[in-house]
């Protein structure tokens, strides 16, 4: 990984702009009830351009301790509903409509923004006004940014432009743990950044996902989820070691539990690049 720099926050500030490079700054790299790293949101920087990727319960006090209000964040991208992806967006929901007064923008399909809207959002943020008998609606509190589908790629694919940053977002195999494959699972989704990097956002064990992607894109890096026990609906660090040499050489891993001490020794047997730090600048020229 030749390509990529990585800069501690002590070296560099927090900033949603830079200089012009691609840069990934980890706002928690843990699982969903870790205390240590908080959890696995991300913030991708490049030039004046900046996208959050999920905003989960401890993302706007990751934010407070960086010194940047949560509210600074103009465009989000949600890759699925679990609270530690999803938990602090109301937040930032609620502070755009009544502190700011203004909107962020999402990145989001038309299927995902119903599920988002009714299953979670909408008990919390839709009935705080009413007018003529109509409480408030997701586009109230967002503007939208709709990807467009790509045909001729391994599973469902979209893609849409933030500034100078391209996403390309495919479902993943996450829940619930007896899903055979992507179709059968509830929505969620990884992305491909830039045509560089994969980051998986969270996946159960899927092979053809690193694996088919990697033969379109040949990543400088993946950003892979992983947990140290095998079952549920997490990728292990012991089914992500039956990956190829030359996949796990450039794969961090993320989304890792309080215990990571432990299993330092084995990633490195393993093969893979290392585990992902929080508050870190990965920086791709």
């Amino acid at each position: 990984m030749k390509n990529m720099n990585i800069v501690s926050h002590e070296e560099e500030p927090f900033s949603l702009t830079n200089k012009g490079s691609l840069e990934l700054f980890f706002l928690g790299v843990g699982s969903a009830f870790t205390k240590r790293n908080y959890q696995t949101n991300l913030m991708i920087v490049k030039g004046n351009d900046h996208v959050l990727v999920d905003c989960g319960t401890k993302c706007p006090q990751s934010f407070f301790e960086l010194g940047v209000p949560v509210t600074e964040v103009r465009n989000l991208l949600i890759t699925h509903s679990h609270a530690d992806h999803i938990g602090g967006l109301e937040e930032v929901a609620l502070m755009g409509r009544y502190m700011t007064k203004r909107k962020p923008v999402m990145v989001i399909n038309e299927t995902y923004q119903h599920i988002l809207w009714d299953m979670s959002l909408r008990g919390g943020a839709g009935f705080n006004e009413e007018e003529a008998g109509d409480i408030l609606g997701f586009n109230d509190f967002f503007d939208i940014i709709r990807p467009q589908w790509l045909p001729n790629y391994p599973r469902e694919t979209f893609t849409a432009n933030v500034g100078s940053i391209n996403l390309k977002m495919m479902r993943t195999m996450h829940i619930p743990d007896s899903s055979q494959d992507w179709q059968s699972s509830f929505w969620s989704c990884g992305m491909v950044i830039d045509d560089r990097i994969l980051f998986t956002s969270d996946t159960r064990y899927d092979p053809d996902l690193v694996l088919g992607y990697d033969e379109k894109f040949n990543f400088e890096v993946i950003f892979h989820d992983c947990q140290f026990f095998t079952g549920g609906v997490h990728a292990s660090l012991e089914e992500l070691k039956e990956l190829p040499a030359n996949i796990k050489k450039k794969m961090i891993l993320t989304h890792y539990g309080d215990n990571w001490e432990q299993f330092e020794d084995s990633v490195k047997e393993y093969g893979f690049a290392g585990l992902g730090k929080q508050h870190v600048h990965y920086i791709f020229p």
